[in-house]
């Protein structure tokens, strides 16, 4: 998938959108055999597992936006739908893709775009989207960001190389959707203290924060590349919530940085508190996902029988609507020819019915192309999927 920069629009409170890559096996395999098991575990109502192409086409007949579609590089698409809390509804969509790089060299890697929204503002508490789709295990490698060498669920250690240093953090800022923070280790941890501070976050949040990991002997080159790069420091034994490119309104990096974080194993209550608090700032979604998102409102075919109900109402409305307009075309052209022959008839001095040949005839709808046709044939196939 191509690099994204930002749109104009705000990210939506009601959204959840993530995007990596898949560097294992099979990885739609992988996305079936979760769906199946928590359907059956009753944790989703429902699921489908759709061609990209066929859902495409199968998608309603109402006029959509050119980004509702997943693009030729698509592999699979997936939706589920699930409750959460006072029982909001989340409706989700994880795309599978083939990057140009696999296509290219034949790197065993597939990449992913995820897209949930719910019913109303989303809260950290509530299921991680990803662990909906995705098996929440380590022998899964379905969690590598954008960035090569970063991923999800672990500590992420800094190059030592300063070039490779400042090459990771300018592809952060600039390539990933999600939220970066880099934690300097005063001293070398021990086996709790090596465990990520993302594990402490609550389960939506878990999977939208990565957290790089500064040695000891790393503080120096560490705060100077940071500087330079991105004009945020890291303290010594201290940790900073790195800001994007563009930068977002309302951050500010004295707010975001943390003078001390005790890797002890304990909770960091400090920095989860300032995670939390960027997370939720308004910021311009990339334009990829901002097509995710319209694919997913737009694109949707999971449907309930109430809004398969709804749905069948808004289509006859809209065809009654098209039938009428193709009427008063129609008699708008027969008033106009008519016009045309009085006319004819007045400046030869006779009726002039032996040039009604002569006038194009009113144009007819073609059997094939047909709103009326392409209606009754999708009630027609909508029926036999009901018996």
């Amino acid at each position: 998938m191509a690099k994204s920069s930002s749109s104009s629009t705000l990210a939506p409170d009601t959204a959840w959108l993530g995007r990596g890559r898949h560097l294992g096996p099979e990885p739609e395999r992988d996305v079936r055999r979760n769906l199946i098991a928590l359907k059956a575990a009753g944790v989703i109502d429902d699921f489908l597992d759709l061609d990209p192409v066929e859902a495409a086409r199968s998608t309603d007949m109402f006029p959509r936006d050119a980004s509702a579609d997943p693009g030729p590089s698509a592999r699979r698409l997936f939706e589920a739908r699930w409750r959460v809390a006072d029982g909001v509804t989340v409706r989700a969509q994880l795309t599978t893709y083939e990057p140009e790089s696999r296509r290219a060299s034949g790197a065993g890697e597939v990449g992913w775009v995820l897209a949930a929204e719910a019913e109303r503002g989303w809260e950290p508490s509530w299921p991680s989207p990803a662990t909906v789709f995705w098996p929440d295990s380590d022998q899964v490698a379905w969690d590598h960001d954008t960035v090569a060498g970063v991923r999800l669920r672990t500590a992420n250690y800094l190059p030592k190389d300063d070039g490779d240093l400042r090459h990771v953090l300018r592809d952060c800022a600039r390539r990933s959707w999600f939220v970066h923070v880099v934690v300097h280790e005063a001293m070398t941890p021990d086996a709790r203290g090596r465990r990520p501070v993302t594990a402490f976050l609550p389960p939506s949040l878990r999977h939208r924060v990565i957290e790089h990991r500064a040695t000891p002997d790393q503080a120096l080159i560490a705060d100077f590349a940071m500087k330079r790069e991105l004009g945020v420091g890291l303290p010594r034994g201290g940790a900073v919530v790195l800001p994007p490119t563009p930068p977002v309104e309302g951050y500010d990096a004295e707010r975001f940085t943390v003078r001390d974080v005790f890797l002890d194993g304990t909770e960091p209550t400090e920095l989860l508190l300032k995670i939390g608090e960027y997370a939720s700032l308004p910021r311009p979604l990339p334009v990829d996902a901002e097509q995710a998102l319209t694919r997913l409102r737009q694109g949707w075919h999971l449907l309930t029988p109430e809004e398969e109900l709804v749905h069948a109402r808004a289509m006859v409305t809209r065809y009654a609507k098209a039938l009428e307009a193709m009427t008063a075309s129609c008699d708008l052209y027969r008033e106009a020819a008519e016009s045309a022959l009085a006319a004819l008839a007045e400046a030869t001095g006779g009726d002039g019915t032996d040039r009604a040949a002569a006038l194009p005839a009113a144009p007819a709808a073609e059997p094939e192309t047909s709103p009326l046709k392409a209606f009754t044939k999708t009630l027609g196939l909508f029926r036999g999927q009901n018996r």
